[in-house]
C-alpha cells in the first residue's frame, strides 16, 4: 500500500511551526490543511489528552467566531500523536498567511478565563477530560517560543 503524504515528512527534522500539509480541490474551492505543530516529534513530550482537548474546544470556538476567518474554517482538531493540531481552511493558502491568525488564536487560549465552551455533559462526549491550566501553559509556550519568532524553517516542511 502506498504511504500517504503526511507519513513521508521527515519527523526527525520537523520543528515546531505552521506547515501546509496538503491542498485538496473540493468542487470549485481549494481546502488547505495546516499542520499546527506544537511539539518536535519524538524529541519532546506530547501534549496531554486533557490539555489538547481543552485547546480544541477553545480554538474551534475562537476560530468559528473570528469575523475575518469564520466563513473559511472547516475543521480544527488534534493530531493522533498529540504533537499538534490540524486546521482546515477554505482557500489556496500558505503557512505565512495564517501566522497572525494563529498568534491571535493561541493568545486567546493562553489568556482564557472561565468555563471551557462546550465542556458540559450535554455538549461534549468526554467533558471532564479537559485541563484548562495545562492548555493555557502549552498555548503560551507555543505563542512565545514559536509563533513570535517564525522563520522559514518553521513554515516549510524539512526535506
Amino acid at each position: 500500500m502506498k504511504k500517504i503524504p503526511s507519513f513521508t515528512i521527515n519527523h526527525e527534522k520537523l520543528l515546531r511551526g505552521i506547515y501546509v500539509s496538503r491542498k485538496d480541490q473540493v468542487g470549485s474551492d481549494v481546502v488547505t490543511t495546516f499542520d499546527i505543530r506544537m511539539k518536535e516529534p519524538n524529541r519532546e513530550p506530547a501534549i496531554s489528552g486533557p490539555a489538547i482537548h481543552a485547546m480544541e474546544h477553545l480554538a474551534a470556538t475562537y476560530l468559528r467566531n473570528n469575523e475575518e476567518w469564520k466563513d473559511r474554517v472547516i475543521y480544527w482538531g488534534p493530531m493522533g500523536c498529540l504533537t499538534g493540531n490540524y486546521l482546515l481552511l477554505r482557500g489556496d493558502l500558505e503557512s505565512k498567511d495564517i501566522v497572525e491568525l494563529m498568534k491571535e488564536t493561541f493568545r486567546f487560549i493562553a489568556e482564557f478565563e472561565g468555563e471551557v465552551p462546550g465542556a458540559t455533559p450535554r455538549d461534549c462526549g468526554n467533558y471532564s477530560f479537559m485541563d484548562l491550566a495545562e492548555a493555557k501553559r502549552e498555548a503560551k509556550k507555543y505563542l512565545e517560543e514559536v509563533l513570535s519568532h517564525m522563520t522559514e524553517a518553521n513554515l516549510v516542511y524539512p526535506i
